[in-house]
C-alpha cells in the first residue's frame, strides 16, 4: 500500500478510535479533559500530538481494569507483563484483538520465509507472557506444524528439534545462544539441524550477537518487536533485508518523541518510541510511551513492504544505567564482548562504596581461555577493560570467570545486578 494510502487509513482509524476511547475509558477521558482536548479536535494523524500520553505508571494505577474499553463478557483472554516492578499490567483481548494479533505474528513468520510446509518450534514462555501465545497463533495462521514447547527443558527442546526437523525457531536471543551452545556440547554441528530461520525478541540483542547465533545454528536470525500493553510480539518484524523492523502501521501508529520534553521529532530522529493502537477493542492505548529508544525510517525496502521501519531498540530510557554520571546501556557492553570474541554470557554488578559507584563486569571465559596462565588471563582482562572504557567513556573492572559459572537463562537474561538501590540510588 502506498504511504499516502496508509496515512488515509490511519487518519480514519485514529478519529474513530479516539471517539471510542473517550466514550468508553473514563481514565483516559479524564486525561483528555484535563488537557482540554475533545474527540472532535482530532481530524487525523496531524492532530495526534494534541492527545495526552499514557505511561506504564498510568497502566499500573488503572490496574486491573481501569483502561478496559468494553464489558468483560466481550473479552476472551488476558495477558500480563512479568511484574518485575510495581503492579502487573493486565491487558485484555476480545476475539477480534486476538485475531489481529495473530495476523501480525503471521506476517513476521512469512517475512522470515515461513510457509505451511514449515515446522515452527515456539520456545517463548506460554501463560501470561505474550511470547508463546503470540507466535503460536501466528504459526497456526500460516499453517505451520507448531511445536508449543514453551521455555526451558533444553534436553526436550533438542530432542524435538532434531526428531521433528524444526525449521523455524522462536525464542529469546539469549536462549537461542544457549541452545546453540547446548547443541555443540552434544556433538551437533550447524548442518545437522534443519533450521532455516529464527525469530528472536523480548530482550535487547546486538548485530554481533545476531551473527554469532546465525553462525552457530546455521540460520538467518530475524528480530521481532512487541509489548504486552499493545498486543505482544508482532507490532513490528524484520524482513529478509534485516535492516530494521517493519511496523504494522495498519494497526499501530508510531511516533518518535524527545523523552525529556515530549516533543514530536521528525522521521530519522533518535528518540523514544510512542505507539497508538488503532484497532484494539478491549485495551486500546493512545500515545503509549514505550521507553524504547530508536529511529524510524521510510527508506524504500527491497522486500517491497511499504510500512515504516524501526531500528532495533538502541536502549531504554528507563533501563539506562547512570554510573558516575555516565549513561550506560548493557547492549554497549555486549557489543564489545562479541567484537572481542567472547560469548554473550556476562553480568554487570553495580554497587556503592564510599559514596562512589563501583562498576564490575563478570565475563565468562571459553574453555580455551580457561586453560591460560593467570598472567595471560590478567592481560585479557586489561584488554577488555580498555575496550569497555573506549566504548563507554568510563572504566569498569572486568573479571574473567570460569566457564559455566554465570547462570544460563531459559527466559530473559538477567544482565544487571544493581546493589545501589539499597542505598536509595535512583538510576
Amino acid at each position: 500500500m502506498p504511504a499516502e494510502l496508509i496515512k488515509k487509513l490511519q487518519d480514519y482509524k485514529l478519529v474513530k478510535q479516539v471517539r471510542y476511547v473517550y466514550d468508553n475509558v473514563k481514565y483516559y477521558r479524564d486525561l483528555m479533559d484535563a488537557k482540554g482536548v475533545k474527540p472532535e479536535d482530532i481530524h487525523g494523524t496531524e492532530d495526534l500530538h494534541k492527545l495526552p500520553f499514557l505511561k506504564k505508571d498510568d497502566l499500573r494505577e488503572a490496574y486491573p481494569d481501569g483502561l478496559l474499553a468494553t464489558d468483560k463478557k466481550n473479552c476472551v483472554r488476558i495477558q500480563s507483563t512479568s511484574g518485575t516492578t510495581g503492579k502487573r499490567v493486565v491487558a485484555f483481548y476480545t476475539q477480534n484483538d486476538v485475531d489481529m494479533w495473530e495476523d501480525c505474528t503471521a506476517r513476521a513468520i512469512v517475512a522470515a520465509g515461513g510457509t505451511e510446509g514449515d515446522v515452527c518450534q515456539v520456545c517463548y514462555g506460554y501463560g501470561l507472557f505474550t511470547g508463546g501465545s503470540g507466535l503460536h497463533g501466528g504459526s497456526h495462521k500460516v499453517g505451520c506444524l507448531t511445536l508449543p514447547m514453551s521455555s526451558g527443558n533444553t534436553e526436550r527442546q533438542i530432542q524435538f528439534m532434531m526428531d521433528l526437523e524444526s525449521t523455524i525457531l522462536c525464542c529469546t536471543p539469549s536462549y537461542a545462544a544457549y541452545l546453540s551452545e547446548s547443541l555443540k556440547e552434544r556433538g551437533y554441528k550447524p548442518e545437522d539441524n534443519k533450521l532455516k530461520a529464527g525469530i528472536f525478541g523480548a530482550e535487547p540483542w546486538t548485530e554481533e550477537m545476531r551473527r554469532d547465533i546465525e553462525k552457530n545454528l546455521g540460520i538467518k536470525a530475524y528480530d521481532i518487536y512487541g509489548l504486552t500493553e499493545l498486543s505482544g510480539p508482532g507490532v513490528a518484524f524484520e524482513c529478509e533485508e534485516q535492516k530494521g523492523m517493519h511496523i504494522n502501521e495498519d494497526h499501530f501508529l508510531a511516533e518518535i518523541i524527545d523523552p525529556d520534553t515530549g516533543e514530536v521529532l521528525p522521521i530519522g530522529s533518535k528518540g523514544e518510541l510512542v505507539f497508538t493502537s488503532l484497532d484494539k477493542e478491549a485495551f486500546p492505548l493512545l500515545r503509549y510511551r514505550t521507553r524504547d529508544i530508536c529511529v524510524l525510517s521510510r527508506e524504500k525496502c527491497s522486500c517491497g513492504r511499504t510500512f515504516v521501519r524501526m531500528t532495533k531498540p538502541l536502549g531504554r530510557s528507563d533501563d539506562m544505567m547512570i554510573i558516575r554520571g555516565v549513561n550506560v546501556f548493557p547492549s554497549q557492553i555486549e557489543a564489545v564482548l562479541l567484537n572481542k570474541g567472547y560469548a554473550p554470557n556476562y553480568q554487570i554488578v553495580l554497587d556503592r562504596v564510599n559514596n562512589s559507584d563501583t562498576f564490575d563486569i563478570n565475563v565468562e571465559m571459553g574453555q580455551e581461555d580457561f586453560s591460560d596462565s593467570p598472567k595471560d588471563i590478567t592481560l585479557k582482562e586489561k584488554a577488555l577493560q580498555d575496550a569497555m572504557k573506549a566504548m563507554l567513556g568510563i572504566n569498569p573492572k572486568v573479571h574473567l570467570v570460569a566457564p559455566k559459572t554465570i547462570a544460563r537463562s531459559e527466559g530473559k537474561a538477567v544482565r544487571v545486578i544493581d546493589n545501589r538501590k539499597r542505598y536509595g540510588i535512583t538510576i
